[in-house]
């Protein structure tokens, strides 16, 4: 099935292109969820036009892209999680949960564009791409912290401050 793209597809092509999909993957995927249109006679003479308009809105989406990176890349983002012993968290840190607190701090980004390979379940600091546009990616900091207070020290094991150890010389 020949379809021409309304939208960028990721591992397809962009906005404009014509190509050759699978029957199934066209009908189901691409036609209903307006990604993509029929590549007919009519359909093609339009594609000129779409072609110069896509030329002109992706100049235009590239401009607010640069302008929000340079924003995100400024931003760092807290969140604290119950870990265990090895401060591996007992939930996790999801793409969707870094869009709602950007949300919150402002930001509008769709959670799709936010690319983690898989949720954040450790305790740290990680740097999470986010792709604006197909040229743009912005890096947001994203701090995961443990919800419980460090662990004290047991008294069999005594830790000697610096301190302590110049008085007892003195």
């Amino acid at each position: 099935m020949e379809v021409i793209l309304k939208e960028d597809v990721l591992k397809l092509g962009h906005r404009g292109d014509v190509v050759n999909v699978a029957d199934g993957y066209g009908r189901n995927y691409l036609l209903p969820g307006k990604l993509a249109i029929e590549a007919n006679a009519a359909n093609k003479v339009v594609i000129e036009q779409m072609k110069a308009s896509s030329v002109r809105k992706s100049a235009k989406e590239k401009v607010g892209a640069e302008e929000l990176s340079t924003r995100l890349n400024e931003v760092v983002l807290s969140f604290e999680r119950k870990a265990g012993e090895q401060d591996h968290l007992f939930g996790s840190v999801t793409a969707a949960d870094i869009a709602k607190e950007l949300e919150a701090k402002g930001y509008e980004v769709d959670r799709r564009k936010i690319h983690l390979d898989e949720p954040l379940k450790t305790v740290g600091e990680f740097h999470v791409p986010i792709r604006l546009h197909r040229e743009v990616t912005a890096h947001v900091q994203v701090n995961v912290k443990s919800d419980r207070p460090d662990v004290p020290v047991t008294p069999a094991e005594p830790v000697e401050t610096a301190e302590e150890t110049n008085e007892v010389e003195a």
